[in-house]
């Protein structure tokens, strides 16, 4: 039944791409696929009335994922982005088993981006405490280098430092020396940012951590994989031009994208809240916020 009605919604190539996230983070890697697939139209669901996923239990993260992901489809996407390491790390495969629909998660492509970048095989991951207990990033980094090295180091409270819109807090500073001190300390080169909340911290970690370390941001990444997997699967976006995009001159502006409904954003309480933020964020003028029961989900 559901893979009847989802394989029937994705053959419109115009449909949306469903992207989820605990809060305000996922709008990194929104703002990634916006900038790098500028056809595509996008359904965003945050779930901040639950927010943080990272301390709850693994099966508490999989029905809420679950819930979403049932949200999402009403909207009729053609393709799910879990933009959130916590819910890609606990909740990924389990998804792919019960729907039958493209998805996408962050930890693989920010795992590969490390692997490419470090010089020295000393990687660390910073996440919240549901990812690092998983071990995804070790088990992904060491089984193609199993020589590498990969520390990991729980950073609970950044994400509601962030979401609290503490971004610039001489607080948030303290506690990045809390966290990051052990770790800058030893000779690691690459840190993988492992919470989609983390890069909205970035330029006050990199400037504790200085210039000698690479921090990998798996947003982008994950929207190079989302690019690949539209194409392989066939339900890119292909716009109205003959080369099967829009003439770039003719495509929308990303304020009159939005004006045009071509982005719809979700969340499950905190509207105003969220747009307030996500306006600082996405560097556009959001459009009109709307509230989700997500529990009838």
């Amino acid at each position: 039944m559901v893979k009847e009605m989802i394989t029937e919604k994705i053959e419109n190539s115009q449909s949306p791409i469903g992207v989820f996230d605990s809060g305000v983070g996922g709008l990194t890697v929104v703002r990634e696929i916006i900038r790098q697939l500028p056809d595509e139209n996008i359904v965003y669901f945050g779930d901040t009335a639950r927010v943080p996923y990272g301390s709850k239990s693994p099966s508490t993260i999989k029905h809420f994922s679950s819930q979403i992901v049932r949200f999402l489809l009403t909207k009729n996407v053609k393709a799910i982005v879990i933009a959130c390491n916590t819910a890609s790390a606990v909740a990924f495969e389990e998804l792919k088993g019960q729907f039958d629909i493209p998805i996408i998660e962050v930890v693989i492509p920010g795992a590969k981006a490390a692997i490419e970048e470090t010089k020295k095989g000393k990687i660390a991951v910073i996440g919240t405490e549901a990812t690092i207990k998983s071990g995804i990033y070790p088990q992904i980094i060491n089984h193609a280098h199993p020589e590498y090295t990969v520390i990991e180091k729980a950073c609970p409270l950044f994400v509601p430092l962030v979401e609290e819109g503490f971004r610039e807090h001489h607080v948030t500073k303290d506690i990045i020396d809390h966290y990051l001190k052990a770790v800058k300390e030893t000779d690691i080169d690459t840190i993988i940012l492992g919470c989609t909340h983390y890069p909205l911290l970035r330029s006050l970690i990199k400037e504790y951590l200085g210039e000698k370390i690479h921090l990998v941001n798996p947003a982008y990444e994950t929207a190079k994989g989302l690019e690949r997997l539209l194409k392989t699967v066939g339900i890119a976006n292909k716009g109205m031009g003959e080369d099967g995009f829009a003439p770039r001159e003719e495509r929308p502006s990303k304020g009159e994208a939005l004006c045009q409904n071509k982005y719809e954003f979700y969340v499950s309480d905190g509207a105003e809240k969220f747009r307030q933020f996500a306006n600082k964020v996405m560097s556009i003028e959001m459009p009109r916020i709307q509230v989700v029961n997500i529990e009838n989900y």
